[in-house]
């Protein structure tokens, strides 16, 4: 009888203990793709003024098959009171990147980063 209770205090302990480590693979699965989805987004926004003229556009892809991402860049309206718009020869671009990826109906996960950059104003 003290073994058949033995084993079963010990079959609910291995329960519990496999429920834990997958819970924290799963944890380290999520993290790994929120870290890849901010790289992809980091990357994209670097390109932007460097590679990607800065200029009012849209464009969006898949990246690794996984990670989709969408770039908006468009005019920031800076109107400071003392400021003379006609004279000003830069502009700023306000930057959006979104990066979502998901497998998963209703698990989509997703994330965005917002900069601004100062370009050459359009003639």
């Amino acid at each position: 009888m003290e073994i058949l209770i033995a084993f079963s205090i010990m079959a609910l302990s291995l329960g519990i203990l496999l429920r834990i480590f997958s819970g924290g693979v799963n944890t380290a699965m999520v993290a790994e793709d929120y870290n890849v989805a901010v790289q992809i987004a980091e990357s994209m926004m670097a390109k932007i003024g460097e590679e990607v003229p800065l200029k009012s556009t849209e464009s969006d892809g898949v990246a690794f098959d996984k990670y989709a991402w969408a770039v908006t860049v468009e005019p920031f309206e800076f109107n400071p009171d003392n400021a003379d718009q006609s004279t000003l020869k830069a502009q700023l671009f306000k930057i959006t990147v979104s990066v979502a990826w998901g497998e998963q109906a209703g698990k989509e996960r997703s994330i965005e980063l917002k900069t601004l950059k100062l370009g050459v104003k359009p003639l």
